[in-house]
């Protein structure tokens, strides 16, 4: 079978042909891959921002796939250790000792994967197996950082999304219909925020220019413009989620912040939050923009993220 793989010592992505996955056990499901989407974490996966981790490594963990038992279906890729604490809550994307699909473990840029243990894999049931592959990460990020943020808003609240990307177009309609609130968005990019306007935003425009206070802001980028902007706009006991991993770092203690904000993270998306996505998506229209490439086409969709040139998300379809 085909895999897009890095090998040890550079950042070139290999298509190389290896031997098919087999199960080793009852519990071990090998997944005939229908599409992986193509994730900004590839590329920090390929930059090392994650670490020195064994290679060669199959990227991807926006994973959809077939199964003789199951049909079409989509992976939960953030694996935990299955012991700890927080995999017992089904919150296996903070298990201390994980092993992502993709990651650090190997992923979707193939014909078949293999996936550790059944409670991965969750029915797509009238979903698209192509087009809402970018759920598995993109779609389930923005999901759980809008959970977290519902409890502040409320009829006459206002809610920011900065960076109208992927992520950001998800949190947008999940804001729209899941809350009462009054929806912003903040990019430079005009494009971006005209999308956001078609999809659900009230207004969108470049943070420079937006005046707050906001109960809550989800701060996609969390560079360091963007959580600047960020702690400038969030309301006194609102909430600031910064969900990007672009290495921004603000001042916190008394004074630095708004007065009782309340300033977190929110990283992926339980198994919980997975099954709660998943009903939504089949009951709800997403609209979101999905480019399809070919498996073989990996290293350009990496090139063109890079470089910002993408409307929304990439799919790769082996």
């Amino acid at each position: 079978m085909r895999a897009v793989r890095l090998h040890s010592g550079d950042k070139t992505l290999h298509l190389d042909e290896i031997e098919m996955p087999v199960a080793a056990n009852d519990d071990q499901v090998v997944v005939k891959v229908n599409a992986c989407g193509v994730c900004f974490s590839d590329i920090h996966v390929v930059d090392g921002d994650f670490g020195d981790k064994p290679r060669p490594l199959t990227l991807g963990h926006e994973v959809t796939g077939w199964t003789e038992e199951h049909g079409n279906v989509f992976v939960y890729t953030p694996w935990g250790c299955g012991n700890c604490r927080f995999c017992a809550a089904g919150s296996e994307m903070i298990c201390p000792d994980s092993h992502e699909a993709g990651m650090f473990d190997q992923g979707g840029y193939a014909d078949y994967m293999l996936v550790p243990h059944r409670r991965y894999i969750f029915p797509l049931g009238n979903l698209d197996p192509i087009d809402s592959a970018p759920l598995g990460c993109g779609g389930l990020t923005a999901f759980r950082a809008v959970k977290q943020a519902l409890p502040y808003l409320g009829k006459g609240k206002r809610v920011l999304v900065l960076g109208s990307g992927g992520l950001g177009q998800y949190a947008v309609q999940y804001l729209a219909a899941m809350s009462d609130a009054e929806v912003h968005v903040g990019d430079p990019d005009p494009a971006k925020c005209a999308t956001a306007k078609e999809i659900g935003a009230t207004e969108a425009a470049n943070p420079a220019d937006l005046d707050g206070p906001y109960t809550a802001v989800l701060d996609f980028v969390a560079g360091q413009k963007s959580l600047e902007d960020a702690v400038r706009l969030v309301d006194r006991q609102g909430i600031l989620i910064a969900i990007g991993l672009h290495g921004g770092r603000v001042p916190f203690g008394f004074g630095a912040v708004p007065m009782e904000a309340k300033l977190t993270t929110s990283v992926w998306g339980s198994l919980g939050d997975f099954a709660e996505l998943i009903a939504f998506a089949q009951k709800e229209q997403i609209r979101h923009v999905v480019e399809r490439l070919p498996l073989t086409d990996a290293a350009i969709a990496h090139e063109r993220l890079r470089k910002g040139d993408v409307k929304g998300r990439f799919v790769l379809v082996p």
